[in-house]
């Protein structure tokens, strides 16, 4: 509750208790405001109300400072979120309020960040930079498709529960998981097995209670599809392999491509000379023979 400052004034008193009101009027009592701008009691909200000068000009002057002072200087709240404590550290709760990107007004001492159920689509780069403090963060049930590879840099460090099941995520960079120690969460999503998600699966700390239900929707062979990742694992799959086998085929294949252009550019350059070659010849016997001219000359003499 903002101070009250009185609307009507007295009559201007003697020049002594001007003097006097105007020296006790630098001085605003503490009790005006509570912490963050809020009266404690209503006890001291009468003694704010009658512990200020009523003066036009001290009034103007208390009114000045007495907002100074009710102002909430700490970090403001995201007019969609709701902001509370959770264990004596700020908890951001945003959940089911139709967001369809992250707040850019995350305050940074946020410790718990809940963005669950919204229509969230993309994480892109630095998403939570500034949220240095961030120790659990919920995108669970959103609509998210991609996530960029820088899109957890700065949270990395103190980040311990991170939750992006029931999502739409077919596939995801695992540079942007593996940099992190936190529990993660990655369930109900329409996963394509690869490589890189198995990677994700070796190297990442996945919560052991949700990990059974990272089932392959879409994979190389369609005897994967519709079972757990893990269980495709277990019977001896590696994409990783598969992959590497692919890479080495595509690679021999634009070898031995390269390696046919060059013999038939040498087959083509030799048989042009050889014409080029016949060509030169029948045209040096077509040309008429000199050397029996001097003898016919030197019998005639």
């Amino acid at each position: 509750m903002p101070c009250h400052i009185p609307s009507t004034h007295r009559l201007p008193p003697a020049m002594g208790e001007v003097s006097q009101e105007r020296r006790g009027a630098a001085l605003l009592p503490r009790s005006c405001c509570g912490h963050r701008g809020i009266a404690s009691s209503h006890a001291e909200l009468a003694g704010c109300k009658t512990s200020l000068t009523t003066t036009p000009a001290a009034s103007v002057a208390q009114a000045f400072f007495c907002l100074l002072l009710c102002v909430p200087w700490g970090s403001s709240c995201p007019p969609s979120c709701q902001c509370t404590e959770r264990a004596g550290a700020k908890a951001v709760l945003c959940s089911s309020r139709h967001l369809e990107e992250i707040p850019k007004d995350i305050p940074k001492d946020a410790v718990f960040l809940k963005l669950d159920a919204n229509s969230i689509t993309r994480i892109p780069s630095n998403a939570f930079r500034h949220l240095s403090h961030l120790e659990e963060l919920d995108l669970s049930r959103n609509a998210i498709e991609k996530i960029d590879r820088a899109a957890f840099k700065g949270v990395a460090a103190r980040l311990r529960t991170l939750d992006l099941s029931s999502n739409r995520i077919r596939s995801i960079p695992k540079e942007a998981l593996l940099a992190l120690n936190a529990k993660l969460r990655l369930a109900n999503n329409p996963w394509h097995c690869e490589c890189a998600l198995q990677e994700v699966l070796w190297e990442a700390r996945l919560d052991p209670d949700s990990v059974q239900d990272i089932t392959c929707h879409t994979a190389p062979r369609e005897e994967y599809v519709g079972k757990p990742l893990l269980q495709v694992l277990d019977a001896g799959v590696n994409f990783c392999s598969v992959r590497q086998r692919t890479t080495d085929v595509a690679m021999f294949i634009t070898m031995f491509g390269w390696f046919t252009m060059v013999i038939v550019y040498v087959i083509c350059y030799v048989r042009h000379n050889r014409e080029d070659t016949c060509k030169h010849v029948d045209y040096l016997k077509s040309l008429p023979s000199t050397q029996g001219h001097p003898e016919t000359t030197s019998t005639a003499l």
